[in-house]
């Protein structure tokens, strides 16, 4: 009965009932008995104009069906449509983009940064770096009204810009330990100032330097400095696939618990929120788990599905 159940994708249980009720009533004992509950208020042939339509290209000036496009064209109702496609497992209103890299290393790379992830060189210190650029300074018109029982957090819809700044950080991979500096500009005099408080930061042993293809990472002064600091080498992640940078995911959940939901009335304050939060971290630091090996990610194409809705029409 286990190979059975296996084999047609159902429980063992169901297994076992189809066989008693064979037994009580042959073929005609397998055949659907009543079922409780409301019957469909569609006929077999509906479902299938309902799922072909979808299929099929939709009404000129649009990029997908909606529910009551659809409805109207075939004489039905939209809750109808709505029921054949969760049926049939169809969301015409949503979509998925993906990455995809065209990078000639792109082998060689993604087995170096993953690699560094997984087995980093013995006494090597591996730190994923990037700059997350023109973050805003944003100051509410009005004040926030707080959270309480019943209502969630609720601030203005407009603001006042009040400046920016550019953060640039390194996440120590072994620890998830983040050492970060803001700057007024993003350029490559600015990142090289940054490499030189990462080596302050870390005066011993080699540095392993994770970070993205961005032009200010690979000029001649900084290429220049990496040749006067042979302890310290460069490791790119390939084009398009910036998302293997682990410094991205902190950069996140930066955004999300610090800045967004903020209100600053000077890039001055927003840079001590951003060192506040940095500082906390710190405190109380932990690695980030990366579980996809090189293989993995490569039998993908370094593809990266992201789900959305599109509103309905």
């Amino acid at each position: 009965m286990e190979r059975i159940a296996a084999e047609i994708g159902v429980a063992i249980m169901t297994v076992k009932l189809w066989r008693r009720r064979y037994a009580q009533a042959g073929l005609a004992g397998l055949a659907d008995e009543r079922r409780s509950g409301r019957p469909p208020t569609y006929s077999r042939e509906d479902r299938d104009r309902v799922i072909a339509l979808t299929l099929s290209e939709p009404p000129a000036g649009t990029t997908h069906w909606s529910a009551r496009r659809l409805a109207e064209r075939l004489g039905m109702s939209e809750t109808t449509v709505w029921r054949v496609w969760r049926s049939a497992n169809l969301k015409p209103h949503r979509t998925e983009t993906f990455k995809f890299s065209t990078d000639p290393d792109l082998v060689a790379k993604v087995r170096d940064v993953v690699g560094l992830y997984l087995a980093p060189p013995e006494r090597a210190i591996v730190l994923s770096v990037d700059e997350k650029t023109q973050i805003q300074a944003l100051d509410r018109t009005a004040p926030m009204l707080p959270m309480k029982p019943g209502q969630v957090e609720r601030h203005t819809h407009d603001y006042k810009r009040n400046g920016t700044t550019s953060l640039f950080a390194a996440l120590e991979v072994a620890t998830g330990k983040v050492t970060a500096q803001a700057r007024a500009r993003h350029t490559a005099a600015d990142f090289l100032a940054f490499l030189r408080q990462v080596e302050r930061a870390y005066p011993d042993g080699e540095l392993a330097v994770v970070l993205d293809n961005v032009s200010s990472h690979k000029t001649p002064a900084v290429l220049e400095w990496l040749e006067a600091h042979p302890r310290v080498s460069f490791h790119f992640t390939p084009t398009s696939a910036s998302w293997m940078n682990q410094i991205e995911t902190w950069f996140g959940i930066l955004s999300r618990q610090a800045i967004r939901r903020g209100s600053f009335r000077s890039v001055k304050e927003l840079i001590e929120r951003i060192s506040t939060f940095t500082a906390q971290w710190n405190a109380g630091s932990s690695p980030f788990a990366w579980v996809k090996t090189a293989d993995e990610i490569l039998a993908k194409a370094v593809r990266k599905p992201t789900a959305t809705s599109e509103s309905r029409h």
